[in-house]
């Protein structure tokens, strides 16, 4: 069963993303290891902050959100 992040349109878009940033930076040169090991890091990061946001429902994270 999916969770609920996923079937969220920018959760998808955000997975392509990374899929196509991987894709990109495959072709760098050996000598950019670190930018190439950055760039995807920063990419799954997207997906890894709306998974984790998605499970935050409680009435203090909504404060937050709206900036209370």
């Amino acid at each position: 069963m999916a969770s609920m992040f996923e079937n969220l349109q920018v959760y998808q878009k955000a997975v392509d993303f990374a899929d196509r940033t991987s894709s990109f930076t495959e072709k760098f040169p050996r000598g950019y290891y670190f930018l190439t090991y950055q760039l995807n890091r920063a990419s799954l990061s997207i997906t890894a902050n709306i998974a984790e946001g998605n499970g935050r429902f409680t009435l203090r994270y909504a404060n937050v959100i709206k900036g209370l």
